[in-house]
């Protein structure tokens, strides 16, 4: 498969579908950064992170990479001549994660507060009324002009698992958006269709059925099959292998082709046994980041697919999705849109009401022979083992108080960094994934916060006698150099990318790999111990992405917005004020603690949001 050397590559082939076209903005050239501002940012990270011996060796390493006949200038070259391709998923930083399984280690996750809807029969009508608000979302999108261009990835979007690395689908640009949806429960799947042959979307309750033989009905019901759900959750090489072999049968190629061509997956989860002190926010956010094990929620899971709809007959609701594709700001608008417009249509019906007359869904059906049925018993192993791995701390902040106004997101992310140098006395790589669908529509970017403002901020936190107007002026120095790095990598001048550009260019001409990429520092500075999310949402909504590494930390902070002055509406019924904080780390991992983290965060933000009540950053 042909591949750019600016890290991208082909799309593929839908089964039984035409080849895509290209997506709007994919024919053009990618922005290609100065090489001089990304190895003077590489080198600034470097110097943040690198012990001092290091650092001399680290600048000689940078200076003779950029230096006039060097292999940078050489390499910057090549990539500016390479042909450009339609985009693929991002070569790094989830080259590394790809071959790893999908749940916590790739997948994001979102959860508003538990709602309570009254058993199967409230949860079947809410799905339906909130799967009426996602596609009544999705309409509005689709018809501005120009359609929003991630459209055709987030819905109807899919992975699929290859020997050496995913491909992703897309609807082509300008092709109707399928008519189906896949639902989940009890570990099978069903395809449920949501609109006319015309496309216009069904009303509620159609998506949603009662029970015996249709989502929502209790027990696999006759000729289920093993949870082949939880396979998509295996390691990508092993689901590689699986998948291809399910491919080969006619049976089981067909229900593939459907889940992967349908809109999404909408997941109606079974209730979860609740701990002696109640489910808190940590069970919510564990439910919906991998569906608490083989025996919970995790079968009913299609991991591959871009865009996923939690709804459990406890309360819980949520979405899942692939950050390699689409951004967390987008999935909180729709989740937003889609509970104001389940609020709109009512409360369900009474329990006797009978739902409209609609086609009754079809199970999808696979051929399952014995060594199919050793697979899953496998990956529920492996399944109950992520999920009893992963700890999960949530506590929600009052936030910084007027004075961060607009700039809340940069005073979290350089307060994330003071918290981390204070749980473990250093600062560590950090990323956030950032969206470039303004510039390069279904590719994403790292952000990485300023090392050294940042570290500078630490140390004076921790002086018993600094001056309130020292310390607002290194965070006023601190947030606008993250607030710069933001916008150069939302115009596509990001340096992560860019550096691995030219690592991928010396390899594809079959050259040495130049020695910058094999410094130990560059290696500590590629190992982000802690990566970050952060959204705005009207619903109080918990944010949630596990760590990259096995000794890191995934940090997601929802900022609650609230309503506008005047709005009719008024505030979210669910929605608090501040901000929504969840922590993730590996159990496993000794040097890691979620709660520990936790406290770190919760104090540092106390102690800026004390910093910056009455005063203003400008």
């Amino acid at each position: 498969m042909g591949r750019s050397l600016w890290g991208w590559g082909r799309l593929r082939r839908p089964p039984g579908g035409e080849t895509p076209k290209e997506a709007p903005g994919a024919g053009a050239r990618p922005p290609l950064p100065s090489l001089g501002v990304t190895l003077g940012r590489l080198l600034a990270a470097l110097e943040a992170l690198a012990a001092p011996p290091d650092r001399a060796r680290s600048r000689r390493l940078v200076r003779d990479f950029g230096a006039p006949g060097g292999a940078g200038p050489r390499l910057q070259e090549r990539l500016r001549r390479s042909r450009p391709a339609p985009p693929r998923l991002p070569e790094w930083p989830w080259a590394s994660s790809e071959r790893l399984p999908l749940p916590v280690h790739s997948s994001a996750g979102m959860a508003p507060p538990p709602l309570d809807w009254g058993g199967w029969r409230g949860q079947l009508w809410f799905a339906a009324r909130f799967l009426s608000g996602v596609l009544d979302y999705r309409e509005q999108l689709q018809s501005r002009d120009p359609p929003e261009p991630w459209l055709q990835a987030a819905f109807g979007g899919c992975r699929v698992p290859g020997s050496q690395r995913d491909e992703v689908l897309r609807v082509p640009p300008g092709a109707p958006p399928p008519a189906f949806v896949t639902v989940s429960s009890n570990g099978q799947f069903f395809l449920v269709g949501v609109a006319t042959p015309s496309g216009r979307p069904l009303p509620p309750p159609r998506p949603a059925r009662g029970p015996g033989g249709a989502p929502g009905a209790r027990g696999g019901g006759a000729g289920a099959h093993p949870p082949l759900g939880l396979l998509t959750g295996q390691q990508r090489r092993e689901w590689g292998r699986i998948h291809g072999a399910m491919m080969r049968d006619r049976l089981s190629r067909a229900s593939l082709g459907r889940i992967q061509r349908s809109l999404l997956v909408l997941s109606l989860d079974s209730p979860v046994l609740a701990p002696p002190g109640g489910r808190g926010p940590e069970g919510v956010a564990a439910q919906v980041l991998h569906g608490g094990g083989a025996n919970a929620n995790s079968a009913n899971r299609w991991w591959d697919k871009t865009l996923q709809l939690v709804i459990g007959q406890d309360g819980t609701c949520g979405a899942l999705w692939d950050p390699a594709v689409i951004d967390g700001a987008a999935v909180a608008e729709l989740l937003d849109h889609a509970l104001e417009h389940s609020r709109r249509l009512g409360p369900a019906p009474p329990r006797e009401a009978t739902p409209p007359a609609t086609p009754p869904p079809q199970r999808l059906r696979f051929s399952v022979g014995p060594e199919l049925a050793a697979e899953v018993e496998r990956a529920k192993k492996h399944l109950d083992s992520l999920a009893a791995d992963v700890d999960v701390h949530c506590f929600s902040h009052e936030g910084f108080g007027e004075g961060a106004g607009p700039r809340a997101e940069a005073v979290v992310q350089v307060g994330l960094q003071v918290a981390f140098y204070r749980a473990h006395g250093a600062l560590c790589a950090t990323c956030e994934p950032l969206s470039l669908r303004r510039v390069l529509p279904g590719c994403t970017d790292l952000l990485r916060p300023p090392g050294p403002p940042c570290l500078a901020l630490a140390r004076a936190l921790e002086e018993p006698h600094a001056q309130p107007e020292e310390l607002l002026a290194l965070l006023r120095e601190a947030v606008e150099e993250q607030e710069s790095r933001t916008r150069e990598v939302l115009s596509g001048q990001g340096p992560e990318r860019h550096l691995q550009g030219l690592r991928q260019a010396a390899l594809a001409a079959g050259e040495p790999l130049p020695e910058i990429f094999l410094d130990p520092a560059y290696a500590q500075a590629t190992h982000f111990r802690l990566c970050t999310l952060q959204v705005r949402s009207r619903e109080g909504s918990w944010l949630l992405r596990g760590p990259l590494v096995p000794d890191g930390y995934g940090v997601g902070v929802g900022h609650v917005l609230a309503p506008p002055p005047g709005d009719p509406r008024g505030p979210s019924p669910t929605a608090g004020a501040g901000l929504r904080v969840a922590v993730t780390a590996f159990a496993c991992c000794s040097h890691t603690h979620a709660a520990h983290l936790g406290g770190a965060i919760r104090g540092v933000f106390d102690q800026l949001g004390q910093l910056l009540r009455g005063r203003s950053l400008g």
